[in-house]
């Protein structure tokens, strides 16, 4: 048993409250830490933090943590169902899921690096998109506090998976943090789903396979699933999940830019109720239409209109809400022409490019159907129509308002015997228009407003404009807008128009559809739905996109097979024991599991603790030999074992890490309790080189019974296998990372951290530390800890 110190203590702190997990990167001296309260926090190594992200909801915890592969994004899942990602670098959450069970564990997958073949797709053209499409503009009035979490594509990095492990069972993989790339139910592979939990769920090495870690009633297994749809379209994914990416991030330009037309339609609505709404909610129905008809044609005005003109409004109260009126139309224009136009053209192109995809059978069959993407092309090709209508709409109503605000400035210098300017002298089309607007400045009442009641009801159905934007359908039939503003806000409503735009008869294309079913029923024809509103003819066409990535999901869920189920230990024995410490343990809290990527030996290996004194390391090769290495080793000593210090003698797990490929971290505790004495813990490193030679090989079977093929080896027996450090105080959780030669060990109830430098070069006098030097030290460092508090 090596004694031999190649750790250095670099610092160690009380927290100020229960920390629950910790990960550290792989790339930077980053460790990410989540605790009691729901929040994450990201440090240095220097103690010095970062970021902190707030709880995502009262009473929600974080279940897991996550790094993507040399990158600062951090992937989260909390106990509501919620799995974020955060980003580091800009201290920003980008991205958000939400799922309505409780979280097990979220990781990230190594990178993705697809080999070519003569036989395999592959794409040349990453954002070939960029050539032909123009930037879409940024929406810089939009209020972030109002603005929805929602789901995004990984933002740098190389691509990879997010898998997401439900308690229930369920298991669901994306592809860039976009394309839903499947998921399975575990409880549909197992004999006793009543009495089941799952500890990890890992994809294989080529990305092929998934390994399955579970109880299954009184048996601990691990299951083996192969995926012949992932093995076969891995690159055609990628190149699919790229264009779901950028159909995403449309897809929230798309809510943006119409929450910014929301918020522009309300700014107009505001100016107008400032005055002119006042004036119109004391008039009775038809009234001012009446009334400012009868002063445009005779000149007259009757008293309550001077009353209005020259009393309530003047003229520079006027002027001033004109241009407020102006601008926010403008706005409004701005936002439809160029932002949602864009985004509309946008989504044609990508969808486009998929419904392409889809021809290519042979590489996207299993991903794509032809006929549903070309309905979504449909779809898209419909809001593209309504935007151009609503646009039409804008543009109407802003030539009807500066006339009439021209109109009343030009009456306003009329009645009060001023000079007019020439440039406002009226022509007869001008006038024209002007009957026209005031003509259809109060829309006909509802049916239901009309008959024996209309008198009962007109109080009803006069109110302002702006109560009918946002209101209910059925508060629609009862609201109108005196200056029929709801000619463009009933766009912006989930509702059908209640006033559809006629049917020109300069349109020929239109009137050929009309009299023509054959062609307006045509597939090659994008529809024109005269009464959808934006609202409604979006959400039709993000529902017929969704449709599109429907098959990927599909295609590889049901393409899980389970080909291997390995026994690793019977757990009957513990679920009759009594736990050590019945506060603090349950009776299977001693599973803990890691898992590791081989790439050299192509091998995909597992480490998991099957008792509280015995582990398993699985060895599962990728190649054509289709083997299984297995060591088990145990904390007890062996027959060969000699005599040595009482606590090697009862050591229990407590958790354990793989450092890398050729080593694993351990956390061991003493068992035997003595009355006021606390157990002592200790951080063990065990080399797998050197227990190579204690392994036994098996062929992968469809059932294989691990515990009846293998023994166990005291890791005392193991020559220089094993280096036990002592620790400070009980710990009880182990993150480490051999990239970054980094441990760190939380203790004292996970209130208290401690950083180890890890392979540390041998020193003079420096590097053999006994048991006491070792506590000394981290006393010492404790006592700095609290004289600095």
């Amino acid at each position: 048993m090596a004694q031999s110190s190649s750790m250095k203590l670099l610092g160690a702190r009380n927290m100020s409250c229960i920390v629950e997990r910790m990960e550290w990167n792989n790339k930077m001296d980053l460790i990410a830490y989540g605790t009691e309260k729901g929040e994450v926090i990201i440090q240095r190594l220097n103690w010095q933090k970062i970021v902190t992200f707030p709880t995502p909801g009262e009473d929600v915890r974080v279940r897991s943590l996550s790094w993507q592969m040399d990158e600062t994004l951090l992937a989260v899942g909390y106990s509501n169902g919620k799995v974020a990602l955060l980003d580091a670098e800009s201290e920003t959450i980008i991205s958000g899921l939400i799922y309505e069970d409780d979280i097990k564990k979220v990781y990230f997958s190594k990178a993705i690096n697809c080999r070519e073949s003569l036989d395999s797709y592959t794409c040349n053209a990453k954002d070939k998109h960029k050539r032909y499409l123009p930037k879409l503009p940024p929406l810089t009035n939009i209020d972030p506090c109002l603005k929805t979490l929602d789901q995004k594509s990984f933002p740098k990095g190389s691509p990879c998976f997010l898998v997401v492990i439900m308690r229930s069972g369920k298991v669901h993989l994306l592809l860039l943090g976009a394309l839903q790339a499947g998921s399975i139910d575990l409880t549909q592979h197992i004999l006793h789903p009543e009495n089941f939990d799952v500890y990890d769920v890992r994809l294989n090495g080529d990305f092929n396979a998934i390994y399955a870690l579970l109880r299954d009633g009184q048996e601990l297994k691990l299951l083996h699933f192969h995926n012949q749809v992932l093995q076969d379209s891995i690159s055609p994914m990628l190149e699919l999940a790229s264009h779901c990416a950028h159909i995403l991030e449309t897809k929230n330009y798309i809510n943006d830019t119409q929450q910014c037309l929301t918020e522009a339609w309300e700014t107009v609505q505001l100016e107008m109720d400032n005055k002119l709404t006042k004036y119109a909610n004391s008039q009775a129905y038809g009234m001012i239409s009446a009334n400012f008809l009868e002063l445009l044609v005779f000149g007259y005005a009757t008293l309550e209109v001077e009353e209005f003109l020259f009393e309530t409004l003047t003229e520079k109260v006027f002027k001033k809400i004109a241009n407020s009126v102006d601008l926010s139309l403008n706005n409004l224009q701005g936002l439809v022409f160029k932002q949602l136009n864009g985004a509309a053209i946008n989504m044609f192109y990508f969808l486009n490019t998929i419904a392409g995809f889809g021809r290519m059978t042979h590489f996207f069959d299993a991903l794509i159907s032809p006929d549903v993407a070309s309905e979504a092309m449909r779809a898209c090709g419909a809001f593209l129509l309504k935007v151009h209508e609503l646009q039409r709409t804008i543009d109407t109503l802003v030539n009807d308002m500066k006339l009439f605000h021209s109109w009343i400035i030009f009456t306003i210098l009329r009645l009060s015997s001023q000079e007019i300017p020439d440039d406002m002298i009226f022509t007869g089309k001008e006038n024209v228009a002007l009957v026209e607007f005031f003509c259809n400045m109060e829309p006909e009442l509802q049916t239901q407003c009309e008959g024996d009641e209309r008198d009962v009801n007109d109080e009803k159905c006069v109110t302002t404009e702006d109560s009918s934007f946002g209101a209910s359908p059925s508060a629609m039939l009862t609201t109108r807008s005196k200056f029929n503003l709801e000619r463009v806000g009933q766009y912006l409503e989930n509702a059908y128009l209640t006033q559809p735009q006629p049917l020109n008869s300069s349109e020929l294309w239109s009137q050929m559809l009309a009299e023509n079913e054959c062609l307006a029923e045509c597939n090659l024809f994008v529809p024109h739905d005269k009464k959808l509103s934006l609202i409604q003819q979006r959400d039709k066409m993000f529902n017929a996109i969704d449709a599109v990535f429907h098959k990927p999901t599909e295609s590889i869920s049901a393409s899980f097979k389970l080909t291997t189920a390995v026994i690793c230990s019977d757990l009957s024995q513990f679920a009759c024991e009594p736990s050590l410490e019945q506060d603090q343990f349950s009776n299977y809290d001693f599973i803990n599991c890691s898992y590791h990527v081989h790439e050299a030996s192509k091998c995909d290996m597992l480490a998991v603790t099957i008792s509280w004194q015995e582990a398993m390391i699985l060895e599962i090769s990728r190649g054509e030999d289709c083997l299984l290495r297995c060591t088990r080793i145990q904390l007890f000593p062996g027959p060969f074992t000699p005599q040595m210090h009482e606590d090697y003698n009862n050591l229990r797990f407590v958790d354990l890490q793989f450092y890398n490929e050729s080593s694993i971290s351990m956390l061991a505790q003493t068992t035997a309790a003595t009355p006021g004495v606390r157990p002592h813990s200790y951080f063990v490193q065990f080399s797998l080189t050197a227990a190579r030679n204690q392994c036994t090989q098996h062929h992968l079977a469809p059932l294989m019974k691990l515990p009846e093929a293998t023994i166990a080896h005291s890791i005392h027996d193991i020559l220089e296998a094993a280096t036990f450090k002592p620790l400070d105080g009980v710990c009880e959780m182990l993150a480490v990372s051999g990239s970054r030669k980094v441990a760190t060990v939380l203790s004292d109830r996970r209130r208290k951290m401690t950083i180890f430098e890890m392979e540390i070069e041998e020193e003079e006098d420096d590097t053999e530390m006994s048991q006491a030097s070792f506590l000394e030290i981290s006393k010492e460092s404790n006592l700095v800890d609290k004289s600095d508090a």
